[in-house]
């Protein structure tokens, strides 16, 4: 299933445009603003700040969708005939079948297109801005390209602007970039036109959150023509009201039983010379009756409302019934990283100390539970090279650097005491702020003890954007001291020394006790090295400082003063780490032939580093040189065409805009694969609509992103994903097999009333096998009732350890046609023979006449045969339901008979209709008046004698297939 999408208009990169460039462009100026009557004039030619839609879609449109269904029309006809022939009971149970359709669909349509609305409501109401040099606060929707935008703490920004004044700016663009930290803004120009919205540090965008700081901007865009109205455009031009495989198939086969359904009227009226009577057109309408499946579309619908029940059990919320069906015929999945594959809990993993070399720490998330394990100079988990460490046993250095990670820290680590929480470890601040937390934890010297044990915090200074830093002062008995941390660069400019065991040494001395020349250099190798293995790295200081007497230590300390003359202690390198899940469902989606892609707004290096943890790329890949890693903007530069050329679609690409991910879910398009796209922000919405099936995080995600998918994980686990998958493929497999039992037993009734309309009573009237009370009873109790429990099959072992079907096998491929019609045949000639055995051969061979008409003296013979036949074609029906339950292999193996508990509801519905069967021949009245036949005796013989025929030819069928079939 492909869905339409449209390119968006190219922008105005005003990243790459000066503050003067800007103002000459929109003009206006950073200082003055618009005049009043500017901005109304602009608001004239742009429209109001506002994300347009098209209205939504009309209910008429929505209604006439659900009757215009081809299977819906089938039922309406089917309905009619029904009414037609006087089977009201029947009538009434079709047209509820259809009236509980339309209402189904109607509110499934009606209710999923809610994305706009979800989109114009992330939207500021006020804004302030600068007007005839004024500050002023005016309705968001006012703000016109040129204003004078002002920007606080806590504030949700209305436009897109260029920045141009900045002081420690911070903003949360995880809806657009995906990212988990917040963005530090700055002014610094940027060249390149391609780069990514993560990258363009001097711009703010629309819908997106000041964490931190205060600011000024330009407004450059506004509306439709934000970043996130670029999304709404994407979301409105993708079309997501075509048709799934699943249902093109089902309505490819209404239009096939219509036009059958007409033929056979025409031969059945063709045989009798197209004499017209009641007999007749009754007989007609019930050939007709018996080619169209009434059951069908309830049970296609039951059968996906359990699978979506399932689902909810699985902690996976189906918004669209059709999609758990797409999911079955997913090939690749495109996923998010942060908080879909990974934790979105940041981990200090690694350390590096001069002289020490690197340590690794053991443990995950929150828990403060792990070790502290000493490599030496290498960094990779080699047992032999471990070697525990604690504070008492490791050097001064290391209780210096966790002194650093505990105290340098505004974060808390709490376990709740909530009955309910079963002790779950939280946290409070800033995600690196936590990691370090944790690792002081786990070093045994978390922060709240150093408190009690006399650090006192005297003073403050915060982490700052401009600076990269973070700077506190603390007083012990004896003494005070100061730590840093932050960027290692800006670390690194504000340390003259750096500590190797007890030894503090010159950065920069021209002999070192382990190194020789500039030590700074081999800190940034260091740095480096961990950055590869998808880390980031945070640099820890601290200097012992004497107080200036009389010099007051709150008020009276400038920054440039603490942060001096610092001695380097060591690295700390900080990561998101993959679920625990993600790694087996990784793999499991390999061994189901699907591939998975990472699209993540994080760094090249991140992103290989934790694809290479789940197994979405080799674990030896050269990221540099490898095709399957590529970054945003190299691949948005690739035209369709080179994209279309590429051997291999990369597996990971990192610093994702909306529009790379779209791009992604195209080009699979055009390979004619099955797309997934899994994500929770808004900038991921555009590729969950354009994917054929689009999965939302519950937990994390934006109502936006949940509107736009079609299924939404409440655990934001990428496991749950394969779940899903593999009750699609289920739920399609099992389709399937109540398709082929519904419709073989169909063209088995047809056969055997078609074939009989060559005997003739005295009369030339044909001797009808089946009452047409008869056909349309044994549709509605002993097809359907089988073929609901077919729908609710257990998954085979071999569910999720086959590639995803392909379009050679759909729904109705060569082999299950085939034996819709082996079987269907085969039923036809064994339930038609006793007919004529009894009629012809263990009979008297009396026809009588009128015998369609009821019963008279001269019909007991065609009674007695029409009850044979009856009983028959229906006990063949109902064990063909356990032929159904796998198309190879024997339904009556022992190891399928012995899970008869996990589908209680397929051997209720073949016990308790062999049970019906009974009462409808020998019920007097019923029998003879309702469907025309009456109680049999030595004829049960032929019946079973059928039935065992039959068994054992499906199960030599079964065994021809598997010798001769790949």
């Amino acid at each position: 299933m492909t869905k339409k999408i449209i390119d968006l208009q190219p922008e105005v990169p005003f990243h790459t445009y000066t503050v003067a460039e800007t103002e000459s462009q929109l003009k206006t100026t950073a200082v003055e603003g618009l005049t009043s009557e500017e901005a109304e004039a602009r608001l004239h030619l742009h429209g109001t700040n506002e994300l347009k839609g098209d209205g939504g879609v009309k209910w008429q449109k929505i209604l006439w969708r659900q009757i215009a269904n081809p299977l819906v029309i089938v039922l309406l006809i089917a309905n009619i005939l029904s009414f037609a022939t006087k089977q009201f009971p029947e009538g009434g149970v079709i047209l509820f079948i259809i009236i509980m359709n339309a209402t189904i669909g109607f509110y499934q349509d009606f209710s999923a297109e809610q994305t706009m609305e979800a989109l114009r409501n992330m939207s500021s109401p006020t804004a302030q801005v600068i007007r005839n040099e004024t500050r002023i606060v005016i309705p968001n929707n006012q703000v016109v390209p040129g204003d004078v935008m002002i920007f606080e703490d806590g504030d949700v920004i209305g436009a897109d602007c260029r920045l141009f004044e900045v002081f420690n700016l911070e903003t949360d663009e995880a809806l657009l970039t995906g990212e988990s930290l917040p963005a530090q803004k700055n002014l610094d120009l940027i060249k390149s036109v391609e780069q990514s919205l993560g990258d363009r540090l001097n711009m703010v965008f629309a819908s997106t959150t000041v964490v931190k700081g205060r600011a000024k901007g330009i407004v450059t865009g506004t509306g439709m023509n934000t970043q996130i109205g670029k999304i709404a455009t994407t979301l409105m031009n993708v079309d997501t009201n075509e048709l799934t495989p699943l249902q093109k198939r089902l309505n490819k086969m209404a239009y096939c039983i219509m036009v059958a359904a007409i033929v056979l009227v025409i031969v059945v009226f063709a045989v009798h010379k197209f004499r017209y009577s009641n007999e007749i057109a009754i007989y007609a309408i019930s050939v007709a009756i018996s080619m169209i499946p009434q059951g069908l579309v309830a049970i296609v619908t039951l059968t996906m409302a359990f699978g979506v029940s399932r689902m909810a059990r699985a902690k996976a919320i189906v918004r669209r019934l059709s999609s758990l069906e797409s999911l079955g015929a997913v090939t690749n999945i495109c996923s998010d990283k942060t908080g879909t594959l990974t934790q979105s809990k940041m981990v200090a993993v690694r350390m590096w100390f001069p002289g020490d070399g690197y340590y690794r720490i053991s443990g995950t998330g929150f828990v403060p539970e792990g070790e502290i394990f000493r490599q030496g100079e290498s960094i990779n988990n080699e047992p032999h090279q471990d070697e525990k460490v604690t504070l008492s046993t490791g050097s001064d250095q290391l209780l210096r650097i966790i002194q650093a990670s505990a105290l340098c820290n505004m974060a808390e680590l709490r376990r709740t005491n909530h009955p309910e929480a079963h002790g779950e470890w939280t946290a409070i601040g800033d995600p690196t702020e936590i990691a370090l937390q944790v690792l002081a934890h786990k070093a045994g010297m978390p922060k709240p003890e150093l408190v009690e044990n006399g650090f006192e915090l005297i003073a403050e200074f915060p982490f700052d954007s401009s600076v990269k830093r973070m700077s506190v002062l603390y007083r012990t008995s004896d003494e005070y001291l100061i730590f840093t941390k932050g960027a290692t660069e800006r670390i690194l400019g504000c340390c003259s020394h750096y500590r190797e065991g007890d030894t503090e040494l010159p950065l920069n001395s021209e002999k070192n006790n382990s190194i020789q020349g500039d030590f700074t250099s081999v800190i940034m190798d260091k740095v480096d090295a961990l950055a590869e293995q998808g880390l980031r790295v945070l640099s820890l200081s601290y200097r012992k400082f004497r107080p200036t007497p009389g010099v007051d230590l709150v008020h009276g300390l400038k920054r440039d003063e603490v942060e001096s003359d610092l001695v380097f202690l060591g690295l700390v390198g900080i990561y998101d780490p993959p679920r625990a899940e993600s790694l087996p469902a990784v793999m499991k989606c390999y061994e189901a032939g699907i591939r998975v892609h990472m699209l993540t707004g994080d760094h090249p290096s991140t992103a290989a580093a934790i694809a290479k943890e789940v197994a979405i790329i080799p674990a030896d890949t050269d990221v540099k040189n490898s095709s399957m890693v590529m970054s945003a903007d190299k691949f948005d530069a690739l035209s369709d065409e080179e994209v279309d050329r590429l051997v291999e679609l990369p597996r990971v690409v990192a610093r994702c805009s909306p529009n790379t991910k779209v791009k992604m879910i195209a080009a699979l398009h055009r390979r004619n694969l099955f797309a997934a796209m899994t994500g929770d922000g808004v900038n991921d919405s555009p590729s969950l609509k354009a994917a054929n099936v689009g999965i939302a995080m519950g937990q994390s995600g934006s109502d936006v992103a949940k509107q736009a998918a079609d299924i939404v994980l409440t655990d934001d686990n990428f496991a749950t994903i394969v779940e899903a998958i593999a009750e699609g493929r289920r739920m399609f497999f099992n389709i399937q097999k109540f398709v082929q039992h519904l419709m073989s037993g169909n063209i088995a009734t047809i056969l055997v009333l078609v074939v009989a309309l060559a005997i003739k009573d005295e009369q030339g009237d044909s001797v009808f096998p089946l009452s047409a009370a008869a056909i349309l009873f044994m549709n509605l109790c002993y097809s359907s009732p089988p073929a609901i429990g077919l729908g609710l099959e257990p998954a085979s072992e071999t569910n999720m350890k086959k590639p995803p079907r392909t379009s050679k096998q759909g729904l109705f491929s060569f082999e299950v046609l085939m034996d819709m019609f082996v079987y269907g045949i085969a039923m036809a000639v064994l339930s038609f023979v006793p007919f004529v055995l009894v009629l012809f051969v263990l009979e008297d061979g009396q026809l009588g006449k009128k015998c369609n008409v009821g019963y008279n003296d001269l019909c007991d013979t065609v009674f007695r045969a029409r009850a044979t036949c009856y009983a028959t074609l229906t006990f063949l029906i109902l064990s063909h339901a356990i032929n159904c339950r796998d198309i190879r292999n024997s339904g009556w193996q022992w190891s399928r008979l012995k899970t008869v508990y996990h589908n209680k509801t397929l051997w209720l519905s073949i016990v308790i209709g062999a049970m019906i069967l009974f009462p409808v021949i020998y019920v007097p009245g019923v029998n003879k008046n309702v469907f025309k036949h009456m109680g049999i005796s030595y004829e049960w013989g032929l019946v079973f004698a059928a039935l065992a025929i039959y068994t054992a030819f499906v199960e030599m069928y079964k065994f021809v297939k598997r010798r001769t079939m790949a």
